[in-house]
């Protein structure tokens, strides 16, 4: 029934008026454009990563530069590597490699958690980078 539905929607498009057919075009046109250009604004970050051990912070790492972080684990050292305002963890020793396998976070309410290690690594927003709320 769905590709019924579709044919008939497809037969009354070809049967308009080319001039129709012309504005319909443009403004789906138009719009994957706009979608295009929003989906690759990429604004410059001001976050930071905050590397947690045994619940002590150990480590804060400015998102906006790329470069590898080594920090201590309780099972060996953890690579850590930036790149593009996001933060993995590269390599580390745990019996199945989950904490390398969660892969970039770059938003504020996404962790990378590895237990085997107690290692935390939490996204934030650095002081007085942005406006929380506003209120008239």
């Amino acid at each position: 029934m769905e590709w019924m539905e579709l044919f008939i929607v497809l037969r009354g498009f070809f049967n308009m008026n080319p001039s129709d057919r012309k504005v319909i075009l443009f403004f789906l046109l138009l719009f994957f454009i706009f979608l295009l250009l929003f989906s690759l604004k990429k604004e410059p970050s001001n976050k930071e990563a905050l590397v947690y051990f045994k619940n002590e912070l150990v480590l804060t790492i400015d998102l906006s530069q790329n470069d590898f972080y080594k920090t201590k684990g309780t099972q060996g050292d953890i690579l850590l590597e930036v790149k593009d305002f996001q933060i993995r963890v590269v390599e580390e020793n745990s019996p199945k490699h989950l904490c390398s396998k969660q892969g970039f976070i770059d938003k504020s309410y996404e962790t990378i958690v590895c237990l085997p290690n107690e290692v935390v690594i939490k996204i934030k927003e650095k002081k007085g980078s942005s406006i929380d709320t506003v209120v008239k």
